[in-house]
């Protein structure tokens, strides 16, 4: 006679409660809103910190958008503006081709020559502040400025015959008094008319030389 099984004392194993595994999608677009979320709140951040990057200005509650901005002075101004800057390059090409430096010594001497012009005492400051101007690109105007003077005098002599026979000539128009004052008026009078009258057709050449390519 088979024995019966007593079933009282066994356990029956009980499975942990069901919990639904994320999907590999689900998992995915969790990082994907994080990052969102933060690049957001540093957007937000920059707009606040540097609000002159996507506003110029707010008129009556209507605001100017830098965008627009921008916009009008490509349309009004870029062709200029572009024309400046390629003259620039090409101008500092000419003068490493054939050696031409612009010492800090020779800037610091023409800020001062072009300061005591005013006949005035102006600091530097003052002057800058007037002109609407940076230090830094007062001084690249000057050294673009000496530059082509260096290039276009390069070969130039002037001898005492020549600054006396300008000094008899223009006298009147030139302000220095003393002996040695007015010949160094004088030179540098000459030295500039030099400039004017082969400037011009000086770049056009070099500019038609040039391999250049415009995209605005």
């Amino acid at each position: 006679m088979a024995k019966k099984i007593s079933t009282k004392n066994l356990s029956v194993p009980v499975p942990p409660p069901y919990e639904p595994v994320p999907s590999t999608s689900a998992k995915k677009r969790a990082p994907v809103r994080w990052v969102v979320a933060v690049l957001a709140v540093g957007l937000l951040v920059l707009a606040a910190v540097n609000r002159g990057l996507i506003v110029a200005a707010v008129v009556d509650g209507k605001p100017i958008f830098s965008w627009q901005l921008n916009n009008t002075l490509r349309t009004r101004y870029g062709q200029q503006t572009l024309e400046g800057m390629i003259g620039e390059v090409l101008i500092a090409r000419e003068a490493q081709k054939q050696g031409v430096t612009v010492s800090r010594e020779e800037l610091e001497a023409k800020q001062k020559e072009i300061l005591s012009s005013l006949g005035t005492e102006v600091s530097l400051g003052d002057f800058l502040k007037f002109q609407g101007l940076t230090e830094a690109d007062f001084n690249q105007q000057l050294r673009l400025q000496l530059t082509v003077e260096r290039l276009l005098t390069k070969n130039l002599t002037i001898t005492d015959s020549d600054i006396d026979a300008y000094i008899a000539t223009n006298r009147a128009m030139l302000v220095a008094t003393e002996a040695s004052a007015l010949k160094e008026e004088a030179k540098k009078a000459i030295i500039n008319n030099e400039v004017s009258e082969k400037l011009q057709s000086w770049f056009l050449e070099v500019r038609q030389k040039a391999k250049v390519m415009k995209f605005l």
